[in-house]
């Protein structure tokens, strides 16, 4: 396994063959799928013999994200929810400076833990207000919309 973990796209970005083989394996599961049902995907072995296997929607909807980004050549990371991430880490993943995250946390924004000197933000924390944020700039921008055509400007 630990072999795997080297070849992942932990540190660099998916090379010619690899975007090229995501984007086919992705055009394969998604000609499959069947709205709210399970995906069901036939495999051959080396040996041949052929193998069903069943993926629920949210496994499919996650296997094509992870796909889609690959087949773009996009690099990503997977973060499981409950994992403790630096201020760095939680900085980097909402694409502000670290002092700028660090200020939302000593203002209560989010929710840390300290390890001795160090701060801590749990992932399922920062992905909270992640979708608070990302939603309280929709509405404004659904309100300079709507302000917009009030005055006929668009």
């Amino acid at each position: 396994m630990s072999a795997l973990k080297n070849e992942a796209f932990v540190d660099r970005l998916p090379d010619e063959v690899e975007i090229k083989n995501a984007e086919q394996l992705r055009t394969i599961v998604a000609s499959q799928i069947k709205e709210g049902e399970p995906t069901t995907l036939s495999l051959a072995l080396d040996s041949g013999e052929m193998q069903t296997v069943t993926l629920a929607p949210a496994l499919t909807a996650s296997l094509l994200e992870v796909l889609r980004l690959v087949s773009s050549g996009r690099g990503f990371r997977m973060i499981p929810v409950e994992a403790e991430l630096t201020t760095q880490q939680a900085a980097d993943l909402l694409n502000v400076s670290r002092p700028f995250l660090v200020n939302l946390l000593e203002k209560g924004d989010v929710p840390f833990t300290k390890t001795g000197r160090h701060r801590r933000v749990r992932a399922d924390d920062l992905f909270a207000y992640k979708e608070r944020r990302d939603a309280q700039r929709s509405d404004a921008l659904g309100d300079l919309a709507k302000a917009d055509a009030e005055d006929d400007l668009i």
